[in-house]
């Protein structure tokens, strides 16, 4: 009797365990299901990667007769003063910011030791000057020889080099401005040893003003030359760059234009910028003062140097030949960044540039390095510094056909 219920006991209890079982893995990949259903899909793969390419912005050149150009003021005159003779300062009277005239006193050395020197070279000098004169009195009469005289001839003039050397360095020992200015900075104060050419003070002429701005290869490109002519030593005011029209505006003052004069340029471009500093002279505005370092607008109007037709210069190597061997283009979409082939006419060749005549208007971005290996959209990236373009596999495979 007591069998059977121990039995099925048992029986149940075995079954309800298998169950329990059941129950938890059934729990598990519900969990695992709705962990899964619930992540987001993995992203698309691309199907063909993006070529790193070097990108040129195209220039129109003077597409306007009128151009504006960031300036920056500096001063016609200006100078780093320093002493020519070592010494203690004595007295420094001037202070930053001060208006000083042409020779007015800038600073001044003690004195002391070159009164000093002065005195015993003069006692020197006029000692040799009276033997000198004696020898000359008895060289007559034959009382001295010849040689005694030569001796003293040459003491005289020793005597007389060293005093006028004397003189000198005790005008080395007060500093005079050379030119009307102001001290824009003073680099040493009262009582300190200085150094001979250890700078003292720094002083600008800010009456006449030089206001420069670079100009671009491609601007340079578009202005004519003028003929042989260019190439003689007349002033700058007598060249064909004296035709150039120019203004200057300051940001404070921007409905006021202040007229400029080309003073010198440059014919050599900046190894940094590729660009050909021009420097402009202009009067200090009697509306406000302009400081060296200060920034300015300056508006150019290039209508009597500008070539009859505005050109555009590009990598040579941008340009590549399509099917039919016309020249073409890559241009950039910058918001997908796909490239797109355009049509373009050449001209002439300087050195690795090329003119293109038609088929660009200026502004766009070309793929200067890696169009080669190019097809129409095709998605690039923009090539970092020192990188090369990465051939094509198409390409690739028809150049291993070939």
């Amino acid at each position: 009797m007591n069998a059977t219920p121990v039995a099925l006991r048992d029986h149940i209890a075995g079954g309800g365990a298998a169950i329990s079982r059941w129950t938890l893995f059934s729990a598990l990949g519900l969990v695992i299901l709705m962990v899964l259903g619930c992540s987001e899909p993995p992203p698309p793969q691309e199907g063909a990667r993006s070529r790193p390419v070097k990108i040129f912005k195209v220039d129109r050149g003077l597409g306007t007769e009128v151009r504006q150009f960031p300036a920056v003021i500096e001063a016609a005159k200006q100078a780093e003063l320093s002493f020519r003779v070592e010494g203690r300062l004595e007295a420094l009277p001037v202070r930053e910011g001060q208006v000083v005239d042409a020779s007015e006193i800038v600073a001044q050395l003690d004195a002391t030791d070159f009164e000093n020197a002065l005195e015993d070279r003069r006692a020197t000098f006029e000692n040799a000057e009276r033997n000198f004169r004696r020898a000359g009195e008895l060289i007559g009469s034959g009382s001295i020889s010849q040689l005694d005289y030569d001796r003293m001839e040459r003491d005289f003039r020793s005597a007389r080099a060293a005093l006028a050397q004397a003189e000198a360095e005790l005008s080395y020992a007060t500093l005079r401005a050379p030119f009307k200015g102001r001290i824009a900075r003073r680099y040493v104060d009262n009582f300190e040893e200085v150094r001979a050419k250890q700078s003292i003070v720094y002083l600008q002429d800010t009456e006449l003003l030089y206001v420069i701005i670079a100009l671009p290869e491609s601007v340079i490109r578009s202005v004519t030359t003028g003929g042989e002519d260019e190439l003689s030593n007349d002033p700058v005011e007598e060249t064909n760059a004296a035709r150039v029209l120019a203004t200057a505006s300051f940001d404070n003052r921007p409905n006021i234009s202040y007229g400029l004069e080309v003073h010198e340029v440059a014919t050599r471009a900046n190894p940094d910028t590729q660009t050909y500093p021009v420097t402009f002279k202009m009067r200090q505005p009697a509306e406000f003062t302009v400081l060296p370092g200060m920034t300015a607008q300056v508006e150019v109007d290039f209508s009597n140097v500008l070539s009859s037709e505005a050109v555009t210069w590009v990598p040579a190597r941008a340009v590549q030949a399509d099917a039919e061997l016309s020249p073409r283009v890559f241009v950039l979409n910058p918001e997908s960044m796909e490239v797109n082939s355009v049509s373009v006419e050449t001209g002439r060749m300087s050195g690795d540039m090329i003119e293109v005549l038609s088929g660009l208007s200026g502004g766009e971005e070309i793929v200067a390095v890696g169009a080669a290996y190019l097809s129409e959209g095709m998605r690039v990236t923009r090539m970092a510094g020192g990188e090369q373009a990465v051939p094509r596999e198409t390409a690739d495979r028809e150049s291993a056909q070939l």
